[in-house]
């Protein structure tokens, strides 16, 4: 499992490890927290170290990636995203791999349409977005070599969250169990999300899938509005469900962008951006071919948030790693 250190890896080693017949290895460039002694220092742009430690006749999970909006250069994205995809199909071809998972993002979409599933149009904004797509490329090339023989799943996940995770759904969620929550815009705009046991565990069932290349959206439903979100996380908090601060869009924006200029000028990183306050007033809804598998989420996403808040702001554990993502 290539990036297997990180938030959806340590959850998804931790389903795999409980069957026996399933010998998984980390490769990652940090060293797995929870599965220290199932790790190997690896990063994805050295192509020999993934040659060296793939096992022949093994499948490839990847997890790794450039991720945040912030990364500078804005070269590691292709140097990770994009190159590091094409070493990694070097290497399959090396030791035999017929099955690759890949963990790309609804990213490559853009500002896509409400209800956008896996046959959108390709429209990134960002070099995040891009860069995923141009790995989905790579990964696909690899495919087509040996179509009968060689499985490609490519799963595009929306925003992830869960226990540990510090991205911006947590950032959200302890804005409004602090007090010091204000809402930009009218609060309509919907989100899809997604757990992320629920992302490992389709990333375990996609291991079944035959020849092919198989493309699918990862999401939890039903999607809320943000009004609806924060009254479900203040009721799950024992407080008043209204909101009762709100800020126009136009004036979030130009504070962001106040942020922008500062975070140039110092080097500094903030977590108000113009990018984040526009991502946090769109609509950002997919709808996902999973629903056509006979694939279960085993957590449902009203759980999975109560779940979350419980552990982060009720019970308030300190135990185990924190994973820093958008």
């Amino acid at each position: 499992m290539i990036g297997g250190s990180g938030f959806i890896g340590t959850r998804l080693v931790s389903s795999l490890s409980l069957d026996a017949r399933n010998n998984v290895s980390i490769l990652d460039k940090v060293t797995s927290f929870t599965y220290p002694h199932l790790s190997s220092m690896v990063d994805v742009r050295s192509v020999q170290d993934l040659c060296d430690l793939i096992k022949d006749d093994s499948f490839i999970i990847n997890l790794a990636a450039e991720h945040r909006d912030d990364i500078r250069p804005l070269t590691l994205y292709r140097e990770v995203n994009v190159d590091g995809a094409a070493n990694i199909c070097i290497a399959a071809r090396k030791r035999n791999v017929k099955k690759i998972i890949f963990t790309s993002s609804v990213a490559v979409y853009g500002f896509a349409p409400v209800g956008a599933d896996e046959n959108q149009n390709i429209n990134p904004f960002n070099e995040y977005g891009r860069t995923k797509y141009e790995a989905e490329l790579i990964f696909r090339k690899w495919q087509e070599e040996k179509p009968s023989e060689r499985s490609l799943v490519i799963i595009r996940p929306t925003v992830v969250f869960g226990e540990q995770n510090r991205g911006n759904v947590y950032n959200l969620l302890r804005q409004i169990s602090s007090g010091k929550f204000i809402m930009v815009g009218n609060g309509e705009n919907r989100k899809s999300m997604v757990y992320v046991e629920n992302v490992a565990a389709f990333i375990e069932f996609s291991l079944k899938f035959g020849p092919g290349v198989h493309t699918f959206n990862c999401v939890d439903k039903p999607d809320f509005t943000m009004n609806q979100l924060v009254s479900t996380v203040r009721r799950s908090l024992g407080k008043s469900e209204a909101i009762k601060f709100r800020m126009p869009f136009f004036v979030g924006v130009s504070i962001g962008r106040c942020f922008d200029l500062v975070a140039r000028i110092t080097g500094r990183r903030f977590p108000v951006s113009a990018i984040r306050v526009k991502k946090f007033c769109s609509n950002s809804v997919y709808s996902t071919a999973v629903d056509k598998t006979d694939f279960a989420p085993p957590v449902s996403i009203l759980h999975a948030l109560e779940k979350s808040i419980r552990h982060e702001f009720i019970e308030s554990k300190s135990d185990g790693p924190l994973f820093f993502s958008e």
